[in-house]
């Protein structure tokens, strides 16, 4: 079956006559295709167009048909507050409807926000632009934001994204040369749209109301394989003939293998807004610390109005991203409440604007359910399960510094966000886990903040075995059934050093893969490069090697890749197969404290916690 065909197109401006008549052109010699999605303005800048405009709209006039189906989600103009107001009445938009509301054949309106699939691609919106003055029509709401963010966090990969208006910082570590004369971030472009498609990583981004053509290098993101294509479409019409309207015909990612997916064009750059993010993280830092401007864009919902809620945040209001999805970012340091009564009760098919708001607007029309559930016997005990489970998965965890499992005679230093340990079983005499103090299943997610921390840990421990005559090489093995993520170090003799990343594509090409490799000039740039090498619907192994080169693979769903991967290779880099195995290399815990107060003493003067 061939991928489906899609057309798009920037500011209509009520130009129907002139939108059409390129569309039936486009068909005619490329087609045929299967929808249109419109981008920008799309009513009429003044009364003058309304004639052209109603022509379609009403079906009078003696006018053309609109071609194929058309998708728009720039509601304001002209006659925007009529025509889309008589289209919220109609019985047939009525209730929980993400595809458009019909206005009339093959025209839908985008209202909102939200997520469709048409012929097999995944469709994200962002409907109006952004505003404080609170009109019905032609602006996105707080909650619109909020369902974006909680829609970001579920799993699968966003084909296309549209929005009106450009991400701010686009431009970012783009090629000067193809940025659009005259170009002001400032103009046309919203910092918030910028924060959610770096959330939601689509493939592809389309925006209008800047009135030019622009299309960006492909750029990484952070924790995704993929990479986002950025166009930004000129009016229809305009004097200076700039693009307005542009074709693709991509395979829906759900279709794709990991290779495919995972493909980068040699111009690739990294992503546009992991500098905006920096700056704000700063900022929040520097002037915030307790509720946020930036909690109030992920959680806003005020239920002072409601029964008491339970949980670790303060005040009355609920957390969007927990009730919705069943996690949230923030964890413990969010300053909302993560209500599971309230989960189970959406879970349940309670309304969510009813369970966090207290009304519904769609009232009988909406098909959840507008009353809190029976909070049964059974309900509370499968909720203590839940909570239980957790706890016990602390206690029970090696590496969580809280466990009474934990090994504490290996520590050898902890700082804020990371610790450093002698493992169990090592491989070679200093052979040593970085380990993140919280429990997370993968490095790679963390914080920027506690990144910086993990790097000062890598250069430290650099430094101490090339005094020693060595090499370090690191890796991580990341399992989408990971726990507790550590990083394994492990010092190499210097005249051997030169030879892993040859061992490790040996070994790799038995196994029927190949390493993506890439060199840096140092730890940051290569662990930014790796967070967007990051899927988190795939297990992923990855290796540092001493010069800066990192070999990374993403590994498939039904492939066969050892867990102990690295240190088999390293085991047999080093002439000791029979280390391969930790197990068999256990001591005694008299043994291991000796061994860890004697590292200890000698990286003492390296230790960046000292």
């Amino acid at each position: 079956m061939s991928p489906p065909r899609i057309l798009l197109c920037g500011d209509v401006l009520g130009r129907l006559n002139q939108l059409f008549k390129r569309v039936q052109s486009v068909n005619k010699s490329a087609g045929p295709f299967d929808a249109l999605f419109c981008v920008g303005q799309f009513f009429p800048d003044s009364a003058e167009q309304l004639e052209e405009f109603t022509g379609y709209i009403e079906g009078v006039g003696g006018r053309s048909q609109i071609p194929l189906p058309t998708y728009f989600i720039g509601d304001y103009g002209v006659a925007a507050p009529k025509v889309l107001s008589t289209a919220s009445r109609n019985s047939a938009n009525l209730g929980f409807k993400m595809d458009g509301f019909k206005i009339c054949d093959n025209l839908f309106w985008l209202r909102g926000s939200g997520k469709f699939t048409l012929h097999g691609l995944s469709v994200v919106y962002l409907s109006g632009r952004q505003s404080s003055s609170g009109q019905h029509f032609g602006t996105y709401s707080q909650d619109d934001v909020d369902a974006l963010r909680a829609l970001a966090e579920e799993p699968g990969v966003v084909d296309l994204f549209l929005t009106n208006e450009w991400p701010r910082g686009v431009t970012n570590r783009a090629s000067a040369s193809d940025i659009p004369a005259g170009f002001l971030d400032t103009t046309g472009s919203d910092s918030s749209v910028s924060e959610l498609v770096a959330e939601i990583k689509p493939r592809y981004h389309f925006a209008g109301a800047k009135g030019v053509f622009y299309a960006r290098e492909p750029y990484s993101n952070v924790d995704a394989v993929h990479v986002t294509r950025f166009f930004g479409l000129a009016m229809v019409g305009n004097k200076d003939k700039q693009k307005f309207i542009h074709a693709i015909s991509p395979t829906p990612a759900s279709t794709m293998s990991a290779a495919e997916i995972s493909m980068k064009p040699p111009n690739t750059t990294l992503s546009p807004y992991t500098l905006v993010v920096d700056k704000t993280a700063l900022k929040e830092d520097t002037k915030r610390s307790t509720t946020t401007v930036s909690d109030s864009q992920y959680w806003r919902y005020d239920v002072s109005h409601k029964r008491h809620k339970s949980g670790s945040g303060e005040g009355n209001k609920l957390c969007f991203k927990f009730i919705y999805s069943g996690s949230c970012p923030r964890g413990e340091k969010c300053n909302f409440q993560h209500d599971m009564d309230a989960r189970e009760q959406y879970l349940g098919g309670v309304c969510l604007d009813f369970l966090i708001k207290g009304k519904c607007e769609r009232g009988p029309d909406c098909n959840f359910k507008h009353n809190l559930q029976n909070e049964g016997e059974s309900h509370s005990r499968r909720r203590r399960g839940s909570e239980n489970d957790s706890g016990n998965r602390s206690k029970e965890c090696w590496f969580c510094l809280s466990s009474p499992n934990v090994e504490s005679h290996l520590i050898i230093s902890i700082g804020e966000f990371y610790y450093c340990a002698l493992p169990k079983g090592p491989l070679v005499q200093d052979h040593v886990l970085v380990i993140p103090i919280e429990h997370a299943p993968c490095t790679l997610s963390l914080t920027q903040q506690s990144n910086s921390e993990l790097v000062k840990f890598q250069n430290s421990l650099k430094l101490y075995y090339k005094n020693r005559g060595k090499e370090a090489v690191l890796f991580e093995w990341i399992s989408k059934r990971s726990s507790h993520a550590n990083i394994q170090v492990v010092p190499v003799p210097s005249t051997k050093a030169a030879a892993v990343k040859d061992i490790c594509n040996l070994a790799a090409e038995k196994l029927g893969f190949k390493f993506v490799v890439m060199k840096f000039n140092n730890s940051s740039d290569g662990r930014e490069w790796l967070r967007m090498q990051f899927d988190r619907n795939y297990s992923f192994f990855y290796v540092e090697l001493t010069e800066g080169t990192i070999l990374s693979h993403s590994v498939e769903e039904n492939e066969n890749f050892p867990a102990q991967f690295g240190r088999e290779v390293l085991a047999g880099l080093l002439n000791m197969p029979e280390r391969a195995d930790w197990r068999k290399c256990a001591l005694g815990k008299d043994e291991e404290t000796k061994m860890a107060e004697e590292f200890k003493k000698q990286f003492e003067e390296l230790d960046p916690n000292q």
